[in-house]
Formats: C-alpha cells, structure tokens, sequence
C-alpha cells in the first residue's frame, strides 16, 4: 500500500498525509477576536514538526498571517538544513499588523505578492517555495487574473515552484486552469463537509485537494462532548461566525450527534476516530491530501498514523455515507 501521492500536476510526490501548520503560529486576531489557537509552546511545537520528519511527513502548509508570520518562523526554524526533504507550502492574500498581531485587510495584486513572497521566504529560511497559494477564498475575475500572472513570473524566477488557491468556489478555481504553474485547490473538506464540485475539478485537470479542516476543527477527534468548552482565546470560542462546528464555544449538539452515528465505523481496524475520519478524506479521491493541524507531538504521531491504516474500505465508506445522508434528510 502506497503512502504516497503526487502533489497535481506538479509531478511532485508527497506523503498523503501533511500538516497544517495554522495552530503553530500563536495568538492572533481577526475583527478583534481571537483567530489563533491559544498560546503555543515554540519548543513543542518544533519538537512535533521533528517528529514528523522522523515518520516520513513531507508536506508542511502555514500561512503568512498564522500568528501573523510566527508559524513560517517557527517552521523555518524547526525545518533549517532539512529543507530538502520537504515541500513548503504557505499562503497570502490576508494583509496584517504584525507588531498588534492582527489582521488588516486583503492584498493580492501584484506588487504585494512580490513583498509577501519575499517576507515569506526570509522568515521560512529558504531560497524557493514549493507550492504558494492564495488565501482569500473569493476574488473578483480580474483581481485574481492579475494575481495568476504575477505567481507565473515568480515561479518563471524560481522564487516559487508551483502555485494555488484556497477556495471552495470551483467555478472560478477552474479559470485558473489556463496557467501552467497551477497545481492545486485548498479546500474545506471533512466528513461533515464535503466539497464534490473542487473534487471533479482537481481529478478532472490533474490538481491536488489539499484538505482543510480535514478533521473538523478538532470536531473529529472525538475527544468532545456536550460539556466540553473552549475559551474566547481559541479561535473556536471566539464567536467567529464562520466556525460551523462550535458555537459559544461549545460543540454543536447536531455535530455531537452526527459523529457518535458514525464513530464505530470510523474506528474501524483500531483507528482512532481521528484516524478514521483521515482515512475517510483517503479513500474519498485520489487526488486528496488532508493536512490536520497540530500543537504536540502526540497529535502529530496519531494523524500521521492514520497512514499506518490507510483509506477507510469501501463497505465503511458505504456505510458511513448512507448513516450521514440519513441523517441529512431527516434534519
């Protein structure tokens, strides 16, 4: 059983399994609430990154704005003189205050990718990225044109290698296709969320899925229940209206009961739950590559486990699906 897949049509090959690297970043704020994961221990979290390299991990995925540049520092660090072993990936578009750690506002034209990048490669330690993409999920036509010309001449420069985006509208994913250093679409997907469209798209034209929040915001580790409460710090108690899983910083009582449906099926072969629901995003295509986040060693070890298990098999995967179309018609 392979535990390799290749990363689009960029050829490149990558463990199918990454890490996010969003939580590693520390405290931020977005619209004045808290769109971080709480305080980090930089040492751990450079100890978890170790730790994934001593199991095969290849892929990392941060953005410049996690902890408002904090996470691609910490990564460089944790990454300095193993950088050929791995793919970076990282993203911009999200402008930020980085002395007040906050969010500022959208930039993706041209003269902005170009200071961004260079931000983003000094703070990583590197001379190239492996795979850039755009953050903001929603661009106008000829803004995101413009964009799609300025990452070619990057990667013409060899400052990139390839490029993508972070959205979940294949429509206009789909009008990136024309550029040849195009490799791939970030994506909403989990168990709970799926995104069929940005799939036929990616095995359409030979692009990778990257996963985000393959695990649900933590939803699908199953270690939550209904008295379970997270603080105003933790970007999932902030009051973010687009957190779908979490509200008032207590898990959803519907997202509660949807996983307990499908939680035996999903420790199927002794997986975690976790591991079941990244062996879920596995066998859902073969284009997909689920990137869970991380804040220790421990979590680290589970997700990249999953791959000791591999794709869920198709009965589960029958199975779970009937459960949770089930349910869909009768909410």
């Amino acid at each position: 059983m392979s535990t390799l897949r290749k990363l689009g049509r960029s050829g490149l090959s990558t463990k199918a399994i990454g890490l996010g690297c969003w939580a590693i970043g520390g405290p931020f704020t977005l619209d004045d609430r808290a769109d971080g994961w709480g305080d980090v221990d930089d040492a751990q979290s450079v100890r978890a990154i170790e730790a994934a390299l001593e199991l095969g991990a290849t892929l990392f995925d941060t953005a410049d704005v996690y902890g408002t540049g904090h996470s691609e520092q910490v990564l460089g660090t944790a990454l300095k003189g193993r950088r050929g072993r791995v793919l970076i990936a990282t993203k911009f578009g999200y402008c930020y205050d980085a002395k007040a750690r906050s969010v500022a506002g959208v930039d993706v034209s041209p003269s902005y990718i170009d200071r961004a990048s260079a931000e983003s490669l000094r703070r990583l330690g590197t001379d190239h990225i492996d795979l850039y993409q755009i953050h903001v999920g929603e661009l106008a036509d000829d803004a995101v044109d413009a964009a799609g010309e300025a990452l070619e001449h990057l990667a013409e420069a060899g400052r990139i290698r390839w490029w993508g985006w972070s959205t979940d509208n294949a429509s206009a994913a789909s009008r990136m296709l024309k550029f040849p250093h195009f490799a791939a679409v970030q994506q909403e997907l989990n168990l709970f969320v799926d995104g069929p469209q940005v799939l036929e798209l990616c095995e359409a034209h030979n692009l990778a899925s990257l996963n985000r929040s393959p695990l649900a915001m933590g939803m699908l580790t199953g270690k939550f229940g209904a008295t379970s409460r997270l603080a105003e710090t933790d970007v999932r108690g902030a009051g973010h209206a687009w957190v779908r899983f979490f509200a008032g910083g207590r898990p959803r009582p519907e997202t509660l009961q949807r996983l307990e449906a499908v939680r035996e099926l999903l420790t199927t072969g002794g997986r975690t739950v976790a591991q079941g629901a990244l062996g879920w995003l596995l066998a859902r295509s073969p284009a997909t590559v689920p990137i869970p986040g991380f804040k220790s060693e421990a979590q680290v070890r589970e997700n990249l486990g999953a791959l000791d298990y591999g794709p869920l098999p198709p009965q589960v995967m029958g199975e779970i699906d009937a459960i949770l179309n089930q349910e869909t018609e009768n909410a």
